[in-house]
């Protein structure tokens, strides 16, 4: 397996050495912004790409040489520009201002959320040149008063107060309506001004096959349960447990050998309080929800997580050696058929599905809704980097995925079998 890294500052480091493609787009997003700081107009860049495609590391690498030539290079036309990096993700802002605080080209102040800034900009009256916005799919598409946003959307005002705002976005990774995004939805701001946009393809996270990363886009994307590849145990740990007791001791091995290994889950299990944690209980398995972390550390490099089940709120945007997933209630499988089915009235994410004044089609709120959970499991699909296990709450979908996983030759090593 060779050294592995298990710090998220040293993945998202700008050091990190890039591939050709990824430092020919870095240069392109470069001579992009360049052009246009000498407009008077705004312009956008977006790069799609899945989870695992190295969205962050080509931003994290794009933004130290922006602030390099801001900070150094007279000759260079970035020279003395005002930039900042964006995200909306508390977990992963911590992962970058702990970066910066490593080179002597970034502040710690450069990393903002967007709300921050939005709203630091108009109590000074100020506008900026460069906005790099991580996980953009997690920005508001509505007013969220609890969190100070008092416009319509994050990224409107954004490009309002900055003359290039350069984006990463993956459909698969919106988790809220307050965050409602589309291609179409983004398209229909981003194409109103001069705008370039590139396709990241290469899984790059996960050391998984080709056929068991299509077999997970299936699973989330199209809801259909289809044979498990049979080189899905090639070069990475993939197994199906019918037990999700022995599912985390697996995972507790996993942590002890290389560190990094976590319990997540979806949504789907009601707060049944006990000692002030809130628990999911599957048969003998009995394990509290993460906690909010007030630490600078992310949740999943603090030891003790190995005793909490990590969620898409502590998880997203991170790397992983090893899962164990658990599909909650919200996910099962149609009788007599291969198709899944989601559970609306069994997703306890409240927060998720809060009103919108822009969608009042019943039909259209519910396919939004069914879309948002299975790309929560997206979202913990992609996580190990090694390997993931995965355990499924419907009793009719584990004894499918376990079949799944017999016919395919599979079997989880005897030794942990136990």
């Amino acid at each position: 397996m060779g050294e592995i890294e298990n710090a998220a500052v040293e993945k998202l480091s700008p050091l990190k050495k890039l591939t050709r493609e990824q430092e020919q787009l870095v240069e392109d997003i470069l001579s992009f912004t360049s052009d246009h700081l000498k407009k008077n107009f705004p312009a956008t860049y977006t790069v799609y790409g899945d989870a695992g495609t190295g969205k962050s590391v080509v931003l994290s690498q794009l933004f130290d040489r922006i602030q390099t030539a801001a900070r150094q290079d007279k000759s260079s036309p970035f020279y003395q520009t005002s930039n900042y990096f964006l995200v909306n993700h508390p977990e992963i802002l911590k992962v970058y201002r702990e970066i910066a605080g490593r080179r002597p080209e970034l502040y710690k102040k450069d990393f903002a959320r967007p709300t921050s800034l939005i709203n630091q900009l108009d109590k000074h009256g100020r506008t900026i040149d460069v906005a790099v916005v991580d996980e953009a799919h997690l920005l508001l598409s509505k007013a969220d008063h609890y969190n100070n946003f008092y416009h319509d959307n994050q990224l409107v005002e954004l490009i309002k107060r900055a003359k290039v705002v350069i984006i990463v976005f993956d459909q698969y990774q919106v988790l809220r309506m307050k965050s409602l995004w589309t291609p179409e939805r983004l398209q229909k701001i981003t194409h109103q001004y001069p705008f370039k946009e590139y396709h990241l393809h290469h899984m790059f996270r996960m050391t998984a096959s080709d056929d068991l990363v299509a077999w997970f886009n299936h699973f989330t994307g199209k809801g259909e349960l289809t044979p498990i590849p049979r080189d899905a145990r090639d070069h990475y740990d993939f197994r199906v447990y019918d037990d999700a007791e022995k599912m985390r001791q697996a995972i507790v091995h996993r942590n002890s050998e290389v560190g990094l290994s976590r319990i997540l889950s979806t949504s789907g299990y009601p707060s049944t309080l006990d000692g002030g944690k809130h628990y999911i209980c599957e048969g003998r398995f009995k394990m509290p929800w993460d906690q909010y972390n007030y630490t600078v550390t992310p949740w999943a490099e603090i030891p003790q997580t190995i005793d909490e089940v990590g969620s898409i709120y502590t998880c997203q945007g991170f790397d992983l050696n090893y899962t164990g997933i658990i599909i909650g209630p919200p996910i099962s499988q149609v009788p007599a058929s291969k198709r899944l089915q989601v559970n609306l009235d069994k997703y306890t994410d409240s927060e998720a599905f809060k009103k919108r004044a822009d969608l009042t089609d019943p039909q259209e709120i519910t396919s939004l809704e069914k879309r948002m959970i299975m790309n929560s499991l997206n979202v913990l699909f992609k996580r190990g980097v090694y390997g993931t296990y995965i355990y499924a709450h419907d009793p009719l979908l584990r004894h499918t995925l376990t079949d799944l996983f017999k016919k395919a030759g599979l079997t989880i090593p005897r030794e942990e079998n136990k």
